[in-house]
């Protein structure tokens, strides 16, 4: 077999460590795949530019290559502070948008990591496509690329051969089902342990923080949430949710839907889960007791939600004790 050909497009103020996570997970692939046997080099990697020189994030200094034909292209994420102009941004990245459109006519992969997704929507890959990005950016770029279906809960989405990613870690799952395809079940799970990674992770709901998102022009949503947060182990009754915020049913799931791209319910359930992720990992409560404490008195609906949002049953979050604690 030939080698998979990855390329990984670097670009001023792009994340240096997304430059390079990739390529390092695909290096410790190859080792792997050859300790099963495998002869021939599994993966051939390059970073690739349409500039002579790139200084990515803090300045680091990235050594490049012409870009050239590759199966597939990986274009990172880069800082998208609060100050930042990203229409200036984008602009600036002409060229790497430009690179990025040629490759994908050319036939080549291409995936995005993060807000990467910015570069792959403005080249015009992701229109009506499905995609995904940080949950922190999610609804940002809803907004800006109204034709793009953002699905903010996953981790990874792949729609007609074009890819998007979460934030950050999220390149490792994604280059794990690279592995995956190209080498086999057995070698990407080898290539998880030795890297230490979860190679089981389904969804970026559980890592989502309330606190975090942005609350300008969501008030309506923000109070809505607030609700719900503080009463996680009621029953869901969607007529008197919408009395007590003084609106029909229609209206409060059009106005939660326009703020944040999904359904009251919806919210409720993500919240449900992670607080039953904390006290999975914090206590030493039952499967049935915490289940009930979130709002479910059948274990057996709680476990299938669970698994929907995390990728796992809940008895596998419990965090192991360690040898002083378990004589307590």
């Amino acid at each position: 077999m030939s080698p998979l050909r990855v390329s990984v497009l670097a670009y001023p103020g792009c994340f240096a460590s997304e430059v390079f996570g990739v390529p390092d997970l695909l290096i410790m692939a190859g080792h792997v795949a050859a300790a099963q046997g495998r002869a021939e080099a599994a993966y051939e990697t390059t970073v690739v530019s349409p500039r002579r020189r790139v200084l990515a994030s803090g300045g680091s200094r990235v050594d490049v290559s012409a870009v050239r034909p590759a199966d597939v292209l990986v274009v990172p994420g880069f800082a998208l502070s609060p100050a930042l102009d990203l229409d200036a941004t984008l602009a600036h990245l002409a060229p790497e948008t430009a690179a990025i459109k040629a490759q994908a006519e050319a036939g080549t992969a291409v995936v995005s990591i993060c807000v990467g997704a910015y570069l792959l929507a403005e080249a015009g890959l992701l229109h009506g496509r499905e995609a995904t990005t940080s949950w922190l950016y999610a609804d940002r770029f809803a907004r800006r690329y109204p034709d793009v279906r953002i699905r903010p809960e996953h981790l990874v989405v792949t729609d007609r051969g074009v890819t998007t990613t979460a934030a950050f870690s999220a390149m490792y799952d994604f280059a794990l089902r690279l592995v995956r395809d190209h080498d086999g079940p057995r070698v990407a799970r080898g290539t998880a342990r030795l890297a230490l990674l979860d190679d089981a992770r389904a969804t970026q709901t559980p890592y989502v923080d309330t606190d975090l998102l942005p609350a300008t022009g969501h008030a309506f949503a923000a109070g809505v949430m607030r609700r719900l947060d503080q009463n996680l182990a009621a029953r869901y009754d969607l007529p008197a949710l919408a009395r007590e915020f003084g609106v029909s049913t229609r209206t409060l799931l059009r106005r939660f839907g326009a703020e944040t791209g999904r359904t009251p319910l919806a919210y409720l359930q993500a919240a449900r889960v992670r607080r039953a992720r904390h006290l999975l990992e914090t206590t030493d409560r039952t499967v049935a007791a915490i289940a009930a404490d979130v709002g479910y008195r059948d274990p057996g609906t709680f476990t299938a939600l669970f698994v929907r949002h995390t990728g796992r049953r809940p008895s596998a979050c419990r965090t192991a004790k360690g040898p002083m604690e378990k004589g307590r």
